[in-house]
């Protein structure tokens, strides 16, 4: 018996394995590219070891596209022509070694008084203005004093921190001889202003650093410093500060400082020596320290003293590209110049150093 020629039209319509092997490839394409539709898709990474759910207009990078990071030196070229764009910083003129900076402006908020007597007012650092270096070689004998420790030292305290230890009342003693022998604390600004610009200094002028930012430098060398109307330069360890280190400075009181004319200036995050470290770890240092201070205080520091008065050609050449102005060694002597601002000599103060004895180094020609 014969089939109807309508059965046999539906079995000859039937798929053969061949279409449905087709059919089963065209299944297997179309869930691995992805169902159109309003849901995630669901595709697969290049060598199809992955699969990953993206939402609809995800674009996948291809494994072998590199992916953009800046580095931290690539970073701070970026920075230092965004302040040049913004008219800050260092400035080519001329193709001459010409220097177009600003000062930093002081706080005026009021400090609350601390000691009970009449303080003069301190003379503040200057107001901001451009500072621009004219080309003209100068040098000036100016003595920058080196302190650390205002306090006197636990009877446990090793000879390092003895030897670094200035007591307060030695301190005071300190202070009177020099202003009886007519000296005249300035700042780190009024030296660098002479050496760019030759703007006049007084006749005896001496500038006191002091170096890691102990808490001891507030609560023991700032009353006296305010009671003679005196300034300084507080050189910080920024990570200190952060964490809250109780022998270290807070924020609080560098702003109080800050506002009575004590510049706060870099000692870099975390007072590690820098030699012999990559450029990377370089520039986290400077640029780190750098725009810590300027968030904490609003002023940008334009002074370094390299952490244990180490340093290299590398070291300098980083905080120059960083634009600080001048940095501070551990090298004895009181003379600085215009040639080489990176590298600015200090007069180290002992426990042991008394009046007479500074004041015999604070008159030495070296």
């Amino acid at each position: 018996m014969q089939p109807s020629t309508s059965a046999h039209n539906f079995f000859r319509q039937l798929p053969t394995p061949r279409h449905l092997l087709f059919l089963a490839l065209a299944l297997s394409a179309l869930f691995l590219l992805g169902f159109p539709g309003d849901g995630p898709l669901l595709t697969a990474e290049p060598g199809g070891l992955a699969v990953q759910i993206a939402p609809p207009g995800t674009a996948l990078v291809p494994q072998s596209a590199p992916v953009a990071t800046e580095s931290a030196a690539e970073r701070i070229k970026r920075i230092l022509a965004e302040q040049r764009a913004n008219g800050s910083g260092q400035a080519e003129t001329d193709g001459s070694d010409a220097y177009a900076v600003a000062l930093p402006t002081v706080q005026t908020t009021a400090v609350t008084e601390t000691v009970a007597v009449d303080i003069p007012a301190p003379s503040a650092p200057p107001p901001a203005r451009m500072l621009v270096w004219d080309g003209q070689p100068r040098t000036a004998r100016v003595p920058v004093l080196m302190y650390h420790y205002l306090s006197v030292p636990p009877a446990d305290a090793n000879a390092y921190r003895i030897d670094l230890s200035v007591s307060p009342d030695l301190f005071a003693r300190q202070l009177d001889r020099m202003q009886a022998e007519g000296y005249t604390t300035i700042s780190l600004y009024d030296l660098l202003a002479h050496l760019w610009e030759g703007a006049p200094l007084p006749e005896k002028p001496v500038v006191l650093t002091f170096d890691d930012g102990y808490r001891d430098n507030y609560t023991n060398a700032f009353p006296l410093l305010r009671q003679r109307g005196m300034i300084a330069t507080i050189f910080v360890v920024t990570d200190f500060m952060d964490e809250e280190r109780p022998d270290y400075l807070t924020w609080e009181m560098a702003r109080e400082m800050l506002a009575a004319g004590i510049s706060i200036e870099s000692h870099g995050r975390n007072h590690i020596s820098l030699k012999n470290r990559d450029r990377d770890y370089l520039v986290w240092q400077a640029l780190g320290s750098l725009e810590t201070i300027e968030f904490e205080l609003g002023v940008r520091p334009r002074f370094v003293s390299y952490p244990a008065g180490e340093f290299d050609a590398e070291i300098i050449a980083i905080f120059q590209s960083a634009n600080y102005w001048a940095g501070f060694t551990t090298i004895q002597g009181a003379t600085h110049s215009t040639g080489d601002p990176l590298r600015l000599h200090r007069v180290r103060v002992r426990n042991t150093t008394e009046p007479d004895e500074l004041s015999r180094l604070l008159a030495l020609d070296w």
